[in-house]
């Protein structure tokens, strides 16, 4: 049985993407356990990573915006490396706001250089008074002449420290809250910035915290116009949801298949574990939940690719519902393997850690069920006007 992703929502190019980054993964990421987790060592291996990407070329799909492709990528790179699938993410992320909304001298110098893995990319947004909530956002960006003068602290940013530079969303109009924000592409050596501390996670991920302090920045710098960083902001998350969910995808896979790699093998009882009708039942509602997290991840990034205006119902639909998918396959396949699950060099348990973060980046699953819920809301209201 297939278990890969759904080939009707996509082209023979993107089918051909998955033996290739198995083939990437298995010969980049194996002997790399959980023992490699001191802080610095995680984030030179973070940058190395980042140029195995760009030298495999397969950014070069970000650049492209072919999220199909990046949803194949992401789930073959999540399903070998948690870190290996956040690399590629984090170049997405500072790459897709100066794709859609920046200009030719951006776009050669940033766009380019992350896509051969020459520049760590971050995208600065998040800050401690700030995370669901966006319009709380206090940093500001104040217009002085032919510059703007930066101010605050964002906090719990992936590849704070490592990344050449920051896709930074600042308040050009300090009491405008959504609609006074604007997007900035902020070079790592501007004065003014400054890395803050490392934070660190269950899984090794490089995350820390920046902050500005009259950090001047020319008026070139900015990306798109005053008052669409919000706007810029929104539309690459919408895009880039359904690539979460890909990769959690990934981790699920992994993790279903270890279970059963284990269950065949391993007896209790005097007969193989996956002769029990208990794990029978988990595996089979593993592989179940795993195909339905498949057809919406797929489904969403076919409509994007596809031309449709706003994905960001379907973008959330799959984010939700593939995360926690990934989740609960996880959490079986630990108590699949039993005390195996939990060792610290077994897979499933860098899983186990890697996996709850979904959840919760690029908008909580309980903000994607809002807008879901939001938009059926909305369209049976008018439904009722017309009857």
């Amino acid at each position: 049985m297939d278990l890969g992703p759904p080939r009707a929502f996509l082209e023979p190019a993107h089918i051909a993407l998955g033996p290739r980054i198995h083939e990437f993964g298995t010969r980049e990421f194996a002997g790399h356990t959980r023992g490699d987790e001191d802080d610095q060592a995680v984030r030179r291996r973070a940058r190395e990573i980042c140029q195995q990407l760009g030298d495999g070329g397969w950014l070069k799909f970000v650049a492209d915006q072919d999220f199909r492709a990046c949803c194949v990528i992401r789930e073959g790179l999540a399903f070998h490396s948690p870190l290996g699938d956040a690399m590629f993410a984090l170049q997405a992320l500072g790459s897709t706001p100066i794709v859609l909304a920046g200009d030719k001298a951006q776009k050669r110098r940033w766009v380019e250089a992350a896509t051969r893995g020459e520049a760590v990319a971050a995208f600065a947004m998040t800050e401690p008074e700030a995370g669901s909530d966006v319009g709380a956002m206090q940093t500001t960006a104040i217009d002085d002449g032919d510059s703007y003068v930066l101010n605050g602290v964002k906090t719990f940013i992936s590849n704070a420290g490592i990344a050449d530079f920051y896709l930074l969303f600042a308040l050009t109009e300090p009491d405008g809250g959504t609609r006074g924000m604007s997007a900035f592409v902020l070079p790592a050596d501007t004065p003014g910035f400054r890395f803050v501390r490392p934070l660190l996670m269950a899984d090794p991920h490089p995350l820390g915290e920046i902050a500005l302090e009259d950090c001047r920045l020319p008026k070139a710098a900015r990306v798109g116009a005053e008052g669409e960083g919000f706007k810029i902001g929104m539309a690459t998350l919408d895009r880039l949801r359904p690539t979460v969910g890909a990769a959690a995808c990934g981790m699920a896979g992994r993790a279903l298949h270890e279970a059963l790699g284990h269950a065949i093998v391993r007896e209790q009882f005097g007969k193989p574990l996956a002769d029990f009708q208990i794990t029978q039942e988990k595996l089979g509602r593993m592989a179940t939940d795993l195909t339905a997290a498949r057809l919406l991840v797929y489904r969403a990034a076919w409509e994007r690719d596809g031309g449709m205006a706003r994905t960001d119902v379907e973008a959330a639909m799959a984010k939700s519902f593939a995360t926690e998918t990934a989740q609960r396959v996880v959490d079986d396949a630990v108590q699949i393997l039993g005390g195996r699950g939990v060792l610290a060099d077994h897979p499933v348990d860098r899983l186990y850690r890697s996996v709850r973060a979904l959840r919760i980046y690029e908008g909580a699953t309980e903000i994607q069920r809002l807008i879901i819920a939001r938009h059926l809301i909305t369209a049976r209201r008018e439904e009722m006007k017309l009857t």
